[in-house]
């Protein structure tokens, strides 16, 4: 056989070695995975639940049984409303990058564009890494789903319904999407670009309604007759099936951020549940030592934030880490839910800043020193203490985020429509005065 010459075969040679390297730095074809695509789809079923009926549930128990029937119907439309609204432009100025660049602060740092209103360009076959995007859109419109729907525990039974889907759709064009765009939009976002470690909602979610409801029930003021008329919970066990619910459904939450079925979101779901239970124990252990018995609605209350602490570091804490963050956030939130509301007097009604907002800022913090090898964790930081001061830079921009947009929105529906119902309608209780419902007809 004829050989070629030498000149020809190394020339051929340095053209393949050219070529090479472009050909491996083509990032490879997103590809549909079943097993990816399934769990996702039972994570979104997971998430939902959370707000209705879970959330629907744990604080229509706590109001009084007047109240009842407008704490379930304020989360069922804000489910509605808001789901309408991520739909026709939310998910595009939330998720759309158009314009972001990597390691360059712009406009589109902030928010995104409106290039897939109406989600525009997205088929059946369209992909978001190895699911549907359709999927993943569902996925986070339940974030942004829960997330207002939280504040409605701040401001129970006295603001007008008419207020509050104004209030919610505002605060969730202003306030939620651009945050969600920040933390989550990917290369070229601002809080993203400080390395602020964000993995399931401790600052887009639960710092971000926890400061939004202290603001709004400073702004709407207190009950009538707070805190010297008794307002006990009217039915505690519905409370623990909310609370139960919330439980279940956060580890699509949390393990679900993960957006694949892989070794990240089976760490997410065990830290999840471990941080869930030491809060548990935590704030039930302080509340029997502090008042001589263990109550019900304190061990739900924990359990809640305990969730909510280790939605940040989910996906960067370990065992251990979760169990030590859990009892903290635990005997914290319960003193800052008990002793601190009583001593500030404000009127929250169902503690969204003592357990949302307090538990997402502690776990936020603790996600930087958590993240790292030394102390269990996952996470790709520079060190612990490091981290530590990006995590309070990312909590130090969502409270002022929160609060400062969160005061301006309430003052203009203040302004115009009036945000609180009067003292005659407070009386008789929201259901029959906004609703013409009961919750219970007995005769």
């Amino acid at each position: 056989m004829k050989r070629r010459p030498l000149s020809v075969r190394a020339a051929l040679f340095a053209m393949l070695l050219t070529l090479a390297p472009a050909a491996l730095a083509q990032p490879p074809t997103p590809t549909l995975d079943t097993g990816d695509t399934a769990w996702m789809l039972t994570a979104t079923f997971l998430v939902l639940m959370m707000t209705i009926p879970g959330l629907a549930l744990f604080y229509g128990g706590m109001v009084r049984a007047k109240n009842v029937l407008s704490v379930l119907m304020q989360c069922f439309a804000i489910t509605a409303l808001v789901s309408v609204l991520w739909v026709v432009y939310g998910y595009s100025l939330a998720f759309d990058t158009t314009g972001m660049i990597a390691d360059t602060v712009n406009l589109h740092s902030a928010i995104g564009s409106f290039k897939q209103v109406m989600l525009a360009g997205i088929q059946p076959s369209s992909l978001y890494g190895t699911v549907p995007t359709s999927v993943f859109v569902m996925f986070q419109m339940t974030f942004a789903i829960i997330t207002p729907a939280l504040i409605v525990g701040a401001v129970a039974e006295r603001m007008k319904f008419t207020a509050l889907l104004w209030f919610v759709a505002l605060w969730f064009t202003i306030v939620y999407v651009p945050m969600a765009h920040m933390v989550w939009g990917g290369p070229g976002s601002l809080l993203g670009g400080w390395g602020v470690i964000d993995f399931a909602g401790g600052t887009v979610v639960h710092i971000n309604a926890g400061i939004a409801g202290l603001v709004a029930c400073l702004v709407i003021g207190k009950r009538h007759g707070y805190p010297h008329v008794a307002m006990a919970p009217h039915n505690l066990g519905y409370t623990l099936m909310g609370a139960s619910m919330l439980w279940l459904g956060w580890f699509g939450f949390n393990a679900g951020s993960a957006v694949a079925a892989n070794g990240s979101a089976g760490m997410a779901m065990l830290v999840t549940q471990i941080a869930t239970a030491a809060a548990a124990l935590g704030w039930m252990v302080a509340e029997w030592l502090r008042h001589g018995r263990p109550s019900m609605l304190g061990i739900a209350s924990g359990a809640v934030a305990g969730l909510v602490a280790v939605t940040p570091a989910a996906g960067t804490a370990g065992p251990g880490g979760a169990l030590v963050l859990g009892l903290v956030t635990g005997i914290i939130c319960f003193f800052s839910a008990t002793s601190l509301k009583r001593k500030l007097g404000y009127d929250d009604s169902l503690d969204v800043f003592g357990v949302h907002a307090v538990a997402g800022i502690v776990g936020a913090l603790l996600t930087g020193p958590l993240a790292a090898a030394a102390f269990g964790g996952y996470g790709d930081i520079a060190g612990p203490w490091s981290q530590l001061w990006i995590q309070f830079k990312g909590v130090a921009f969502t409270v002022v985020w929160s609060g400062v947009l969160t005061l301006v929105i309430l003052k203009l529906i203040g302004w115009t429509i009036g945000l609180r119902v009067d003292q005659e309608e407070e009386q008789l209780g929201l259901d029959l005065a906004l609703h013409e419902e009961r919750g219970y007809n007995l005769s």
